[in-house]
């Protein structure tokens, strides 16, 4: 098989740009771009706040439940790989359309459409948060005006935008990031030893978050268009490189920011109940500072990437509108507005985006394990089987988690939402690979 890359549609020279990431002379991005592109869009702002919230919380055992899913760009990088190179797709959405039908193309576009604007959602609702926290401003018109400069610089040159900054970007989180680890291995009060036995007892949810966080990462790649994006810009060699590199880099920055929220907890005198409270009591201003930087840092750096990505699925992917230019920042906008809306719904729980996105995702689970890896021709009922068993799942714990409905504990006996993560998680993956079992033509 060719490498795709070289079958894509030309573009003009500025649509390229804008959408494909390319440079005004045609080229793609350098291995070290996609690197820290992939690193820093990665270790945004909500996943930052994640893993140190899951490790006050859960000690080692959240903030390693939280890094598994770093485990993504390996996982990623095999389902790019044979999208390219084994079946000579430029696209998912392409894949989906030719082995599903345009119910499977549809259903795949609302997953990533959804996961898009919780990116935005979730982003600007933690770089409201921390600024508030920290400079105690009006936390609306502090989202307000990010959004709207993320927008603007965003808008000026797309996708190729968002590489170059994403490279200055990701170099001043992973300082930050080294700078707060040093602080906190030459605290007084930290230690090693505590930090390894902080989860220690059997009950301990974070281990079942481990366990779900191992399912989700086979198909979590694949409904995230900002890491599948990149894995379509440039040659074979290069983009696997990226994908290898990048994950132990991400995975090492989440793991120390997340250590951070299980030293706050081990030494958490006072009783506060958020992280930030406690490493308020533990830090001096001027590494506290330096925290609320990398996740505002890391917020504005996901934001253009997901602006990016959100103008080639409407513009180039479902191809909806022309892909120009002026369209793609129209698109932008249009999923800025989303992001903000839901915001105005007053949902503050970050893990709960993750857990409802990831667990949407599984419906994807047996297309990469079918479909892609082992090249199974299925009829294009199981797709719509694969669909609604995870929409359900991720319906159901939104419904538990917020107190609407009590099912899981009276069905299953598990009354704590990550065990009824799990149990509906398990249940997706089964109902969907079963489907695909029962779909498979018979050559």
């Amino acid at each position: 098989m060719t490498d795709s890359s070289s079958e894509t549609c030309e573009l003009a020279p500025d649509i390229a740009r804008f959408y494909q990431g390319k440079s005004l002379q045609g080229q793609p991005p350098s291995l070290w771009t996609l690197v820290l592109s992939q690193v820093t869009t990665w270790i945004f702002a909500r996943s930052l706040m994640n893993a140190a919230v899951l490790g006050f919380f859960y000690g080692i055992a959240g903030t390693l439940a939280y890094g598994m899913y770093y485990f993504s760009f390996i996982t990623g990088a095999h389902i790019v790989d044979s999208l390219r190179f084994k079946h000579g797709f430029n696209n998912i959405q392409t894949f989906m359309q030719v082995k599903f039908g345009a119910t499977g193309e549809h259903l795949y576009n609302a997953v990533i459409g959804f996961r898009l604007v919780s990116e935005v959602f979730s982003n600007l609702l933690v770089f409201g948060f921390i600024t508030t926290l920290f400079v105690g401003f009006n936390e609306n018109y502090l989202i307000l005006i990010i959004a709207v400069a993320t927008l603007i610089y965003s808008s000026i040159g797309g996708l190729h935008t968002a590489l170059k900054t994403d490279v200055a970007q990701a170099l001043l989180t992973i300082v930050a990031i080294a700078v707060l680890s040093v602080a906190m291995f030459a605290h007084p009060l930290f230690s090693f030893d505590d930090i390894i036995s902080s989860s220690n007892t059997a009950d301990n949810k974070g281990w079942i978050l481990l366990i779900v966080a191992f399912i989700q990462i086979w198909s979590y790649p694949a409904h995230d268009p900002v890491m599948t994006d990149r894995g379509f810009l440039a040659d074979r060699a290069t983009t696997k490189k990226s994908f290898y590199y990048a994950a132990p880099i991400s995975m090492a920055c989440i793991l120390l920011f997340g250590l951070l929220g299980v030293f706050a907890q081990l030494n958490n005198a006072g009783g506060a109940t958020e992280v930030t409270q406690t490493l308020n009591t533990l830090f001096s201003p001027a590494v506290m500072m330096l925290f609320s930087f990398a996740l505002i840092i890391s917020a504005i750096s996901t934001l253009d990437s997901t602006y990016a990505s959100a103008a080639k699925l409407i513009a180039i992917d479902m191809k909806l509108v022309k892909p120009t230019v002026r369209n793609g920042r129209l698109i932008m906008l249009g999923f800025l507005l989303a992001g903000l809306a839901f915001i105005a719904t007053g949902s503050k729980d970050l893990f709960d985006a993750v857990a409802i996105s990831g667990t949407a995702s599984l419906f994807l689970a047996p297309v990469v394990f079918f479909s892609i890896w082992s090249s199974w021709e299925v009829k294009p009922w199981a797709i719509i089987v694969s669909f609604v068993s995870a929409l359900m799942a991720g319906i159901i714990y939104m419904l538990e988690n917020g107190g609407y409905i009590t099912v899981m504990a009276p069905v299953f006996g598990a009354e704590h939402k990550y065990v009824q993560l799990l149990i509906l998680c398990v249940m997706a993956s089964m109902i969907g690979s079963i489907a695909f079992v029962l779909a498979r033509k018979r050559v």
